[in-house]
């Protein structure tokens, strides 16, 4: 099981966040980051490959990543590198090949369970390219001919190189999309396509200023005014869509929590003499802060209505007080996890107090 330093890592590699990534090593300079996530059994350095981010790999490689390291097909990360140069070309070669094989040369000749090395794939590569410019372009009769014989070799090819060509289509992990995933998923799809369409435009208008055409026609006009109008609707629209995600998320939880403290604190007799870890505690946001827990517990209360609010903050009060919680379910708590679940429920309480004190200012 992953540590919560490993998920960070995993979190930022996956990102992309390079200043955050490479400060949170400084802060854990002993952090293994040879570790794997998902079915695939992939490390981060795998990750960074597959993303072709190449200052997140030259930063991994820094903190000690290790390139024979082997996902679940025994594939290295320049299994991962080659096979995105085959399909990107020299520069994903630059990138990810070349400071991979220069930490680590004997892993360019790594077999994976199919018996290929990262070499055999590169040597592919050339392959094509030799093939590409030592042929004239071919007539329609001759590319359909070429595609029935390629139909026919296709099982045998699959055999070898179409697990890395058809790699970009498979999910990284299989751990379900939270809401900050999505949130971060919707966002870089609105401003690639904004990017897009600005690169566009862009390159529209200086074909006009090299032709030294006449100056903006009335059209031309329009045409951009509704380019503009049509960015700002698709981010209204996101920023509406990340909104009703995030209240869905949160009530969500609030639901969840509630559930979980009726089972825990209030439920049969049968479940007494039940032993409690720390995740058995209906805690409202498991991984989160206190100040998130609280949060939690707290949604959809009108703050601004003192009466409804402090009849709630004393709910949640009684439920989490040191005291009325250690009478309840102390003799039921894990050894090993007994502190750690009292010292979190002080925090809480000692927050919840504050809120109440708030309130009498």
């Amino acid at each position: 099981m992953l540590s919560h330093e490993q998920k960070r890592v995993w979190k930022y590699v996956e990102e992309g966040s390079l200043l955050r990534l490479k400060s949170y090593l400084r802060k854990h300079r002993d952090l293994n980051v040879n570790f794997h996530r998902g079915r695939r059994k992939r490390s981060p350095l795998h990750l960074a490959c597959r993303l072709g981010d190449d200052a997140v790999l030259r930063l991994l490689l820094k903190h000690g990543a290790d390139v024979l390291y082997k996902d679940r097909s025994a594939d290295t990360a320049l299994h991962i590198a080659a096979s995105r140069a085959l399909k990107h070309g020299k520069t994903a070669y630059d990138d990810l090949v070349v400071p991979l094989r220069q930490s680590c040369p004997e892993a360019m000749n790594a077999p994976n369970s199919a018996g290929v090395t990262p070499q055999d794939l590169l040597n592919w590569m050339k392959h094509t390219e030799t093939a590409e410019k030592s042929h004239p372009p071919k007539t329609d009769a001759e590319k359909e001919w070429l595609e029935k014989l390629f139909g026919e070799c296709e099982d045998e090819f699959s055999e070898t190189f179409e697990s890395y060509l058809a790699d970009d289509f498979l999910p990284l992990d299989e751990d379900e999309e939270d809401f900050g995933d999505w949130a971060d998923r919707i966002r870089k799809e609105y401003f690639d396509k904004k990017h897009a369409e600005a690169q566009r435009l862009a390159a529209s208008s200086s074909g006009w200023k090299r032709r030294k055409s006449k100056p903006e026609t009335e059209q031309e006009k329009q045409s951009q005014k509704e380019l503009h109008e049509k960015l700002q609707r698709e981010h209204k629209e996101y920023l509406a869509r990340a909104a009703r995600k995030e209240e869905e998320t949160r009530q969500g939880k609030k639901r969840r929590y509630d559930e979980r403290c009726a089972a825990t604190f209030h439920g049969s007799t049968s479940t007494e003499s039940t032993k409690l870890s720390y995740s058995d505690i209906p805690w409202p946001a498991p991984r989160g802060t206190v100040h998130e827990m609280v949060d939690v517990m707290l949604h959809g209360v009108d703050r601004n209505d003192v009466a409804v609010f402090r009849k709630m903050l004393l709910k949640q009060q009684v439920l989490w007080h040191p005291d009325k919680f250690s009478q309840r379910c102390e003799a039921r708590l894990e050894e090993k996890d007994k502190q750690r679940i009292l010292d979190t429920v002080k925090g809480l309480s000692q927050e919840l107090n504050r809120l109440a004190q708030s309130l009498r200012i």
